[in-house]
């Protein structure tokens, strides 16, 4: 596949055969050859093959192979267009959110932060397939959690009102109806909330190292050697099994509308035809669990800090700078259009002034969390005007450069200890997750700098990992 510079840090991939339009790309000169080494730029051809795709179908730095549409890919569609699962992902709103303190990392000992660690993992089931703690709220909530987000824990005193403004939708996505739903992602659904799951999903504590741009930085909260956490989940079984569903009925539709599929995992219907509605309302069921999750899971960890430094969690400060999701489809304006975007491990960042940033965040644009791969740096980003380009989506992490079965096969104990340093994990075997090793993962540094270089975002803060919570696969 042809590829042609376009600009700085920018690849356009040249339009040949059924591709409606072009594909971009967002690397730099370290990133570039990493290209080759999977299928996501084809990936990205096959999206630009889809009806209605609006020119043009965007990767970011941390772009790599997934299923359907790369990871780090972004694809917009006009209201005569189709909405794929596999545009969105199987983890739908898997996503990130920053917990602050007033906390200074050199107040907390070395054994302290070992009890911190211990007492979360008391509190918040980790693994896949765990259960909930909170299994009798869990049950009795999880319709309302469905259908509402983030408010029907509010409504139960589970965090403040106040916490809906500093969350991506208000932690609810309209449109949500579990009529839409299967038997079996709602029974996989009833009994995970508050869990945090394996992967790459994690729950860490890291210092604010360096402020970047110190005045906004320091107008969301964040000082130099502050304790923050940050805790990326998702929807868990739930929302897998949403895009399990879809992919595979998407096929019959296609087929019934005359769709022809570049590939299987792209599965797709009419945006506006009933398979389509229908795979928009059962995933909004799974954005809403997810933000809720997010937020049970903030909860828990809140009671662990109550816990560790007997103090109840607002006088230590803890509060929520942001919650961002990463796996989402959502109607949005840009060039003066409604169009469906698909973010697919990509970030919304939104620039100050923007009419759909959250009030708090009007004049700033709203913080674009970055979490770097275990045992390497995180970021806080702000959105600019120049992401118009990308519709207003920046990268949402690292990106993999090997294979969870390659990083099982060739990294050593003592490369990935060598890789972790001086941060805590929880797992004693690494082979339990060294497929999460730093080593698999791209130059996060690199990522970030890529659209930071051209002006498309903003880097606000970096933040340092000390400890991090992870469960088995």
């Amino acid at each position: 596949m042809e590829l042609v510079r376009d600009g700085k840090n920018r690849y356009r991939l040249v339009r040949t055969g059924k591709m409606r339009v072009d594909a971009v790309v967002y690397v730099n000169e370290v990133l570039l050859p990493l290209l080759r080494d999977d299928k996501s730029l084809e990936q990205l051809a096959h999206a630009a093959m889809l009806p209605g795709v609006i020119n043009p179908v965007v990767g970011m730095p941390d772009i790599h192979e997934g299923f359907g549409l790369p990871i780090g890919g972004v694809m917009a569609v006009g209201e005569d267009g189709v909405i794929s699962a596999g545009a969105v992902g199987m983890d739908i709103n898997c996503g990130v959110r920053l917990i602050r303190t007033d906390l200074r990392v050199r107040e907390v000992p070395v054994p302290q932060l070992k009890n911190l660690m211990l007492t979360v993992e008391d509190y918040v089931p980790t693994g896949v397939g765990k259960k909930s703690k909170h299994g009798e709220l869990s049950r009795r909530l999880f319709e309302r959690v469905a259908r509402t987000g983030v408010r029907a824990l509010v409504e139960q005193g589970v965090g403040a009102a106040a916490d809906l403004e500093y969350i991506e939708e208000g932690g609810c996505l309209a449109g949500a109806d579990l009529d839409a739903v299967s038997r079996e992602a709602y029974k996989r659904g009833e009994t995970q909330l508050g869990t945090l799951g394996g992967g790459n999903h994690f729950i860490e504590f890291q210092e604010v190292a360096e402020l970047l741009e110190p005045a906004l930085a320091e107008r969301w909260g964040l000082f130099p050697g502050q304790l923050t956490v940050m805790i990326h989940t998702g929807s868990r079984g739930f929302g897998h099994q949403i895009c399990t569903d879809f992919s595979r009925s998407h096929v019959t539709a296609a087929k019934k509308y005359g769709i022809e599929l570049p590939n299987k995992g792209l599965a797709c219907a009419p945006s506006n035809s009933p398979e389509g509605r229908q795979y928009f309302q059962a995933m909004a069921c799974a954005v809403n669990f997810a933000f809720a999750n997010r937020h049970l899971i903030s909860h828990d960890v809140g009671r662990a800090f109550a816990d560790v430094f007997r103090k109840e969690p607002e006088k230590l400060g803890f509060g929520l700078v942001y919650d961002v999701a990463h796996n989402i489809a959502k109607w949005e304006r840009h060039g003066g259009r409604k169009v469906l975007v698909h973010r697919k491990g990509a970030t919304r960042a939104l620039p100050p002034g923007h009419e759909d940033n959250p009030r708090p965040y009007r004049e700033t644009g709203h913080p674009a969390l970055i979490p770097g791969s275990m045992g390497t740096s995180s970021y806080v980003l702000a959105g600019t005007e120049r992401a118009a380009a990308t519709f207003f989506s920046v990268n949402h992490g690292a990106g993999r450069v090997l294979s969870r079965g390659a990083a099982e096969r060739t990294i050593s104990r003592e490369q990935f200890e060598e890789s972790m340093g001086a941060v805590l994990y929880n797992i004693r075997n690494f082979k339990e997750i060294v497929d999460e090793s730093p080593l698999a993962y791209k130059d996060v540094d690199q990522v970030v700098q890529t659209l930071a270089e051209i002006g498309l975002t903003r880097k606000v803060a970096r933040l340092r990992p000390l400890a991090v919570i992870k469960g088995k696969d």
